[in-house]
């Protein structure tokens, strides 16, 4: 690497560092969950390094920790892959004590393949299929927490955090700016880590639960965006923390609150003309937006569990309950699993509300990208527009993550898609994983079934 590295860095990270003398490096990717996993090195060290060594295992990792039987014919020797950093990714850690950067890196096997399971190469893998068909797929992602009191007992209920006025965050207050006011210290230093990290927010609003907030961000190209969203998860966790309280990206923390789903804009552009491709020359619906809408109904029900990685994630799909329990489609409707925002033709945009906010942002955005390029390939069309309340229908999506498990197995479309490695890999680790929750008895069943049955 050349010494003039610090030189070629995006201006923001460059800005930090000025009149500052750099301390460390963090070398971080994302695994399945969505963990940041890698090494911080110090900034002399890493100024004489290219790359760096993880063992292939951190893919084979389940929530808890514990491991999936993924490896494959070479069976469990924990092999390296090379790490390479992508330098447009390096930004500033500003809460830590010293001077740091965070860099992501991109993850290779020794015959310089990109490692198929590793999320990143996952997304980037189904861009390059929208690319090779001329297209620009662009996404805007909503992110929605929670900010809940401190708990340290995993057998005490998640509680709303204490507001600045001294009582319990309230809930059912959407779109107050008084409830937003509530979390203004710890606001404002997202705020000022996201302006350090150069990531600028599109606007923050109360949600409907008790201490939850949304943070939109700006549209743009899908593995940016997804960096930004992991990026993000750890500057409101960094934030909360300075606060006594904590950031919960969980789908459902509390029970009879709403859930955090992160929604997922998508428009797509022709790379020739830079059109939206959704919408005509006189600004009528076009058929690929038809055919975009069908590849979401179609698939997503066999991509949920990627879009809802967890058995908590099932428990956001309330009827009435701010979570959509249906694929149907509708013009400016909030009760349906795929929206069509009030827009101008020019940003025509399909929005898909199934995704929780507990998904990995690299998978979640490949996974809903994945089903619009099915239909675009597949020329399907959707069912008709849905008009009135689509809570009043029955759900058309999987309740469990054992039924969603059992639908993305069969999706061999899907597959050669996503990459049917990683389909391999994160099946068996997903499985692993809810194989770790049956064995777990929990309070409900021993307070009902120990002296009832």
């Amino acid at each position: 690497m050349t010494t003039d590295w610090i030189d070629n860095l995006p201006g923001p990270a460059q800005f930090y560092l000025t009149g500052k003398r750099l301390d460390e490096v963090e070398c971080i990717i994302a695994d399945l969950p969505g963990i940041a996993r890698g090494k911080a090195v110090p900034a002399t060290k890493f100024a004489r390094q290219e790359h760096f060594y993880l063992p292939d295992s951190i893919f084979y990792q389940t929530i808890t920790g514990s491991w999936g039987e993924a490896a494959g014919d070479e069976g469990f020797i924990e092999k390296d892959m090379i790490l390479r950093p992508d330098f447009s990714t390096a930004t500033a850690a500003p809460w830590t004590g010293d001077w740091t950067l965070q860099i992501i890196h991109d993850a290779y096997d020794r015959k310089g393949n990109p490692v198929p399971f590793a999320p990143r190469n996952v997304l980037k893998r189904v861009v390059q299929l929208y690319h090779d068909m001329g297209l620009k797929p662009v996404v805007a992602p909503e992110m929605e927490f929670f900010l809940v009191a401190r708990n340290l007992d995993p057998a005490k209920d998640i509680e709303p955090m204490m507001g600045r006025s001294g009582r319990p965050a309230a809930a059912r207050q959407a779109y107050s700016m008084t409830a937003v006011d509530e979390f203004g210290p710890v606001i404002d230093d997202i705020y000022d880590f996201a302006e350090a990290q150069g990531f600028e927010i599109d606007g923050i609003t109360q949600e409907g639960g008790a201490g939850q907030l949304e943070i939109n961000l700006r549209h743009g190209d899908p593995v940016k965006l997804a960096d930004e969203v992991f990026y993000f998860k750890r500057i409101i966790r960094e934030a909360a923390l300075r606060h006594d309280c904590f950031a919960t990206f969980m789908a459902k923390p509390i029970e009879d609150e709403p859930g955090s789903a992160m929604h997922m804009h998508h428009s797509i552009l022709d790379m020739e003309t830079g059109a939206n491709i959704f919408a005509g020359p006189q600004g009528g619906d076009t058929d690929a937006f038809f055919h975009f809408i069908a590849g979401l109904q179609t698939h997503l029900p066999s991509a949920l569990a990627v879009l809802a990685p967890y058995v908590n994630s099932y428990r956001r799909y309330v009827k009435d309950n701010a979570a959509p329990i249906n694929l149907e489609w509708g013009r400016d409707n909030r009760t349906t699993g795929i929206r069509i925002p009030l827009a101008d033709p020019i940003a025509r945009r399909v929005e898909n509300r199934i995704a929780g906010m507990d998904c990995n942002p690299y998978l979640g955005i490949a996974a809903s990208l994945a089903c619009g390029y099915l239909g675009l390939t597949e020329e399907a069309r959707p069912r008709p527009q849905f008009r009135g309340d689509a809570y009043e229908g029955a759900g058309d999506i999987p309740r469990v993550l054992g039924s969603a498990l059992g639908l993305f197995d069969k999706a061999t479309a899907l597959h050669e898609v996503l990459g049917t490695e990683f389909a391999r890999v994160y099946s068996i680790v997903k499985r692993a994983e809810y194989e770790e929750f049956l064995n777990v008895i929990s309070p409900w069943e021993r307070e009902h079934l120990l002296l009832n049955v």
